[in-house]
């Protein structure tokens, strides 16, 4: 809707109305109306708007009468200023500063040396509330994801502690692991490498990682996180060890763990196993991948004399991408459901060089010969081969592919028969042949495959990635380098490659050297996940998952996962406890056993492993036999550390309880601690740890770019807290704007932070900050005692608290639901925007100059109060150092329930729920909605009388308004008349006079110089501004016809006359802009 402004003799056409004004992010407050009790947001959206055209103005027009005081104050000479010393200033010693990196350590100390958190714990009377710290690695610096994980977390708790929970949170530490071994090593210099003993090593690893402990939890603290910082749990302490040893225990007593040779992810470069949260899969990896031909030597006898025409010239197609697993090859496999082809090869482009081994794709010796083989491949694929190769295949028969299985072929390494086998639905028609190489050794579902036939298990490949003399010729060669061309190349010497091609996909990665891994098969510990697989799949359904979709994510990792290759071949870490007979390697693990170790690491730790003999570590049962045995020198995989938190931590100390009421970490956690706790747990007890789960995203760059180090965009959480070397270019923000910025993202998804965005939230920061000041200042001189009771509220300051009420309530909703960006944007609209631009402008008139004990000015105290209370404890869990600095700057007490004052901000706990102020009638609402949108409307008339110099400040205007709506035109009409000098129309408009014309006649509106019409809720209102009546009254510059009717005050009106008649003389205070 447009409003048309009428200035005589011309005509202005206005902007936009508010009501189509705006872009609204997803997530506002329009969103949130269906959540409102009543559904205030609306009008809340709508009073923003009370700033379009008259923010500047609004200055103009109450600022006035402080300004002069303000100027008298600091001992500027006034020509009018004996009434100055009568205006109410504001005034508090809160700063406008935040000067956060020093005044936020100071509160933390004040906290500390105050045992607040440890004291309200202890205080609160509600039920226990358990987050679940996940242990982060004790291996380095914190960066982003730290800051967010931890910061999410301790918003979380802080409101629970106001909600009288009691809050029960342990940080934790992961201890042990490759990732610490390696910053060992690291440090040291090729000789101390040589004579690093495990113990050595084990010493220096527990130093490196408590070291780490130290500074990583100085940073927490520093983010304004409040924890159990004393009784912390680390992997590392013998009675975590003891516990792990326990689920370990009962996991193995249960049949869950077992020791077998099967395929596993492998890690040459830091020669140990590796799970599959242990893997990353980056972007750019290019495989040698080939298609070969492994010749048949004889049908199946379901073939029988059917393939005689194409012997001996008939071969099985494969493709693969691990050229280096051929010689391990044990079978080819086939889908049974599938139609093969025997093709021809009937003619070839010329390819590439053979030599040109950079190119991207060549062609083998086999299409290079005079002649041509035949080849069987799956029916589907035959016109994308003759794609891919640039030859014409001609098909000569079709057949099943259960017919193929127990055809042989020669291997074409060593020569010998190997059968083809039927394997599962991996084998499909989306690539390669249609058939595929098996090697047991070296793939899953090749495994799966090879126990199903009877295949022998080869894996010619040792911790280093090298072949073994199994391999033959090839041994000693890099599997990953040297060793995979080789074979290219001899399979290629034999005529059994048809074309060689660069291959780009993802292929894992070693996490922590950054470098490939292998499949191979080696003798390794495994929890079989197949034996509680369903019931993890059940408790899965029984969690609460935030974002709702992360369920789905871990069922999928779930129901598809292999056994859990447990050990590790590392150093640093618990130990499997297991004996191993040194003559048949059979080992030794039982009940007696295992218990015996978890009592002697419960006392000395797992270090006693490495340093105690055989036969201290057997039970006495086994004593005599202890020269029969030898340790073991696996470790268990740091997920099955970390996994066990739950039973270490949840499951032993005071105050806790199992399962946790929540866990919170990073998406990539659904293959990593939520797994590993889930297993763990449903192994052990048959229940989940948790009764709900939240997951964030990653950090990125304000462009959604991965941080990297080369890349230069890291962005460094102690940076943004105090600043770079640079201050002008990165200056420090505190910790409460970065916990801002972690409030104001939808952490369910990647989040992106950068300059910019800091610098939008320290300017929010920095504007609520000024709204908590005002309220501040504005009760320099308030006490509970001056209230004034609801039912004798004026309507604007009942209306105020409806409003308040609603906001709270839907904060509320939204830390219940862990939406803190709707908190961040309620704020942001409700507390920055709406507050300021009406409530707090139209109150600065009856605060000022309304007389230090006038009842408009109590009651519009009793309304800041409420909300400074209110705001100040619902900012809390975000932004704890602001609201703390608040509350040690109350100008008033604020007594308890019980009695007690409330020192501290947390200790005055959620504001209680006022249903009183929601008794506000619809009609009433509905009334200031429309009031609202008028004020805003009649605003941009007086902007454009402004603008015709009709008018300087508001102040000097006076507003006629006409409807043809009676009943609008009635409400209207009472609040001109309203008793009560704060519901008037003028009060609402900050302007001198307004009147309700009866109707508009020619008489009437030709002496009106500025008019508008709008529509209000489909109501036409005819807005007119002309000249205030009357003088100027010197104290609070309003215009009345009673200027001049009281001698000893010639220059004052009536209600200025009556505040400076009562109001003795006092010392004019510093003033606070």
């Amino acid at each position: 809707m447009a409003v048309i402004i009428h200035a005589s003799p011309y005509m202005v056409l206005s902007r936009a109305t508010c009501r189509s004004f705006g872009k609204m992010a997803p997530g506002s407050l329009l969103s949130l109306q269906g959540n409102s009790p009543v559904g205030v947001f609306s009008v809340l959206y709508k009073s923003r708007c009370c700033s379009y055209l008259g923010g500047d103005s609004s200055k103009r027009r109450s600022r006035g009468p402080i300004m002069a005081a303000k100027k008298v104050a600091e001992g500027l000479k006034q020509d009018e200023g004996k009434y100055k010393h009568t205006v109410d200033l504001p005034k508090t010693s809160f700063s406008m500063r935040a000067n956060s990196s020093t005044k936020e350590p100071e509160i933390q100390k004040l906290w500390d040396e105050n045992k607040v958190f440890d004291r309200i714990v202890e205080s609160n009377t509600g039920e226990s509330f358990v987050l679940h710290d996940g242990p982060p690695y004790a291996n380095g610096d914190l960066h982003m994801g730290h800051a967010l994980n931890k910061i999410l977390k301790d918003i979380i708790n802080r409101y629970k502690l106001l909600q009288n929970y009691k809050v029960q949170y342990i940080p934790g530490w992961d201890c042990h692991g490759l990732p610490i071994e390696l910053k060992v090593l690291q440090s040291l210099d090729e000789d101390s490498r040589k004579n690093l003993t495990p113990m050595k090593l084990r010493e220096k690893a527990a130093k490196f990682a408590k070291s780490t402990v130290k500074m990583q939890m100085a940073s927490f603290k520093r983010y304004g996180v409040w924890a159990a910082w004393n009784d912390s749990y680390l992997t590392l302490n013998p009675e975590y060890e003891a516990a792990q040893i326990e689920v370990f225990a009962r996991m193995a007593l249960k049949g869950y763990i077992y020791r077998g040779r099967k395929p596993v992810h492998w890690s040459p470069s830091s020669r140990t196993a590796l799970a599959e949260a242990e893997l990353e899969y980056p972007e750019g990896h290019v495989s040698r991948s080939i298609y070969a031909i492994f010749k048949l030597v004889s049908p199946s006898p379901l073939l029988d004399s059917s393939l005689d025409d194409f012997f001996p010239d008939v071969g099985l197609a494969i493709w693969t991408t691990t050229p280096w697993t051929v010689p391990a090859n044990a079978a080819i496999a086939v889908n049974g459901l599938l139609q093969y082809a025997i093709v021809e090869v009937e003619s070839s482009l010329e390819g590439p060089s053979l030599s040109s081994g950079d190119k991207k794709k060549r062609l083998g010796n086999v299409l290079m010969g005079e002649k041509m083989p035949y080849l069987i491949v799956a029916a589907d694929l035959v016109p994308a081969l003759e794609a891919k190769w640039g030859v014409k295949l001609s098909v000569k028969k079709v057949l099943p592919g259960s017919n193929l299985e127990n055809c042989r072929y020669a291997h074409p390494i060593d020569g010998k028969d190997c059968p083809v086998v039927i394997g599962g639905d991996y084998i499909t028609t989306e690539s390669g042949t249609g058939l595929v190489h098996t090697a047991p050794g070296h793939g899953q579902e090749d495994y799966v495959t090879g126990l199903k036939y009877g295949l022998p298990i080869l894996s010619p490949v040792n911790d280093d990635g090298q072949f073994t003399d199994e391999a033959g010729q090839f041994s000693g060669l890099d599997v990953l380098g040297d060793g995979n061309a080789a074979v290219v190349n001899f399979l290629d010497e034999q005529s059994s490659i048809i074309m060689e091609e660069s291959y780009q996909h993802k292929y894992p990665y070693d996490w922590r050297s950054k470098k490939p891994t292998i499949f191979r098969a080696t003798e390794q510990w495994f929890a079989s996940v197949e034996g509680f697989r369903e019931a993890a799949m059940d408790a899965i359904g029984q969690v609460k998952w935030v974002p709702s979709q992360a369920s789905n994510r871990i069922s999928a990792m779930v129901s598809g996962r292999s056994d859990w290759c447990i050990s590790r071949q590392r150093t640093w870490g618990v130990p499997i406890p297991v004996f191993y007979d040194k003559v048949s390697k059979e080992p030794l693990l039982d009940e007696e056993t295992i218990s015996h170790i978890k009592s002697i690491i419960s006392r000395k730790g797992s270090d006693a492993w490495w340093y105690m003999k055989v036969e201290d570590l057997l039970p006495e049962k086994y004593r005599d036999k202890a020269a029969n045995y030898e340790k073991g020198t696996d470790t268990m995989d740091v997920w099955f550390d970390s996994g066990s938190s739950w039973a270490a931590v949840l499951g032993q100390r005071n105050g806790l309880r199992f399962p946790a009421d929540l866990y919170l970490e990073g998406t990539d956690q659904h293959r990593g601690w939520f797994q590993s706790s889930l297993l763990t747990s449903i192994a052990t007890e048959g229940k989940a740890p948790y009764m709900g789960v939240v997951t964030h995203g990653f950090v990125l760059d304000e462009k959604g770019l991965k941080m990297s180090k080369s890349l230069g965009n890291v962005v460094d959480p102690y940076t943004i807290i105090e600043g770079g070397n640079n201050q002008k270019e990165a200056p420090g923000y505190g910790a409460d704007v970065l916990r801002l910025w972690v409030s104001s993202v939808d952490y369910t998804g990647d989040v992106m932070i950068g300059p910019q965005m800091l610098r939008q939230i320290s300017d929010m920061y920095r504007k609520l900050r000024g709204t908590l000041r005002y309220l501040l200042a504005n009760l320099h001189d308030w006490k509970a005692e001056d209230a004034v009771s609801y039912n004798d509220l004026p309507m604007i300051d009942q209306y105020a608290l409806y409003q308040l009420e609603n906001v709270a309530r839907n904060i509320k909703l939204s830390y219940e639901n862990y939406q803190f960006f709707k908190i961040f944007q309620i704020i942001q609209r409700f507390v920055i925007v709406d507050l300021s631009n009406f409530y707090f402008d139209v109150a600065k008139d009856r605060l000022y100059v309304g007389g230090t004990t006038s009842f408009t000015r109590k009651s519009c105290q009793t309304v800041l109060a409420a909300h400074l209370l209110s705001i100040t404890r619902v900012i809390a869990p975000i932004l704890p150092h602001l609201a703390e600095d608040v509350w040690q700057n109350l100008p008033f007490t604020h007594t308890l329930e019980d009695g007690s004052i409330a020192k501290f901000v947390f200790d005055a706990k959620w504001p209680v729920t006022k249903e009183l102020w929601l008794t506000l009638s619809p009609e009433d609402s509905k009334l200031w909605e429309e009031m609202l949108e008028l004020r805003t409307e009649v605003n941009k008339v007086l902007e454009t009388a402004r603008g015709g110099k009709l008018i300087g400040s508001s102040l000097e205007a006076k507003v006629s308004l006409f409807t043809s709506d009676t009943i609008f035109a009635r409400k209207l009409s009472k609040m001109v008349a309203a008793t009560n000098d704060v519901d008037n129309l003028h009060r609402i408009f900050i302007t001198s006079q307004a009147e309700v014309l009866s109707s508009l006649e020619e008489d009437v509106t030709a002496s009106v110089p500025y008019t508008g019409e709008c529509e209000i809720n489909g109501k036409k209102v005819w807005v007119g501004v002309s000249r205030a009546d009357g003088s100027k009254c010197e104290r609070c510059w309003n215009y009345t016809s009673h200027v001049g009717s009281f001698p000893e005050h010639p220059t004052l009106c009536g209600r200025c006359y009556n505040v400076v008649s009562v109001q003795p003389d006092r010392p004019l205070a510093a003033a606070v802009s």
